[in-house]
């Protein structure tokens, strides 16, 4: 399976990398964070469902987890 264009990578200390094709395009600490990276990419966050697994990998866990228990 090929992998999904947009990648937030695993969170730490808050924050998650995130990737879009393979490019660095910020860091997010927040789900709106992600959106805005979405929009500076040209897409619509609107338009798009944040769980779709052929458009976005969530390393780590999913949307909801910013942090794990212990870091800082």
């Amino acid at each position: 399976m090929e992998q999904p264009p947009i990648v937030v990578h695993a969170p730490h200390g808050g924050e998650r990398r995130m990737t879009v094709l393979g490019e660095p395009v910020g860091v997010a600490t927040s789900l709106a964070d992600v959106e805005e990276f979405l929009r500076r990419v040209g897409l619509d966050p609107d338009d798009l469902a944040l769980d779709d697994r052929d458009l976005i990998e969530w390393r780590g866990d999913g949307p909801d987890l910013w942090s794990y228990e212990g870091q800082s």
